[in-house]
């Protein structure tokens, strides 16, 4: 059994981070929603209460949660619950045919950038125009049911 020591000096690698996300396929930023993991709550082995951004380890959770962002194999969008959510490639086929089934809204793809001020912005790029004919064509492949089936936890 780890003392709590050890696991407050447990810190995930981004390499993690993101194999995190890829075994999950759906996992939210912060905390856990239904049956989707939190990745803050991941990074920090327990539960947090509030907000995030006041937590002893706030400083390793930003920095692993802007990793997965930038990772180009995550789609970061607003799928749960209208808050930050990271979608692994591997589902991005069964998101794309289960579209109909989201708010365009929910599936818009998100990228933070510093402005010129130097302040976060998020620029937002609707689901028409980040989905790739490619990733059309294997949204076709897939059946709804499976499609579905995939994305349970983002339906409930």
């Amino acid at each position: 059994m780890a003392t709590r020591a050890s696991q407050e000096t447990k810190i995930l690698t981004s390499s993690q981070a993101l194999a995190f996300v890829e075994r999950h396929g759906i996992v939210c930023e912060s905390s856990r929603r239904g049956d989707v993991p939190g990745l803050a709550e991941a990074i920090v082995g327990a539960p947090i209460r509030g907000n995030w951004w006041s937590h002893p380890r706030a400083r390793d959770i930003f920095a692993l949660t802007r990793a997965v962002r930038d990772a180009p194999q995550v789609l970061v969008c607003r799928l749960i619950d209208g808050k930050i959510t990271f979608v692994h490639e591997r589902l991005w086929p069964a998101l794309v045919r289960a579209a109909d089934h989201f708010a365009p809204a929910r599936l818009a793809r998100l990228r933070e950038v510093h402005s010129a001020s130097g302040r976060h912005v998020i620029e937002t790029t609707p689901f028409a125009q980040w989905v790739s004919s490619p990733l059309q064509a294997q949204a076709g492949r897939v059946s709804e049911a499976h499609a579905l089936a995939s994305l349970e936890p983002a339906l409930v």
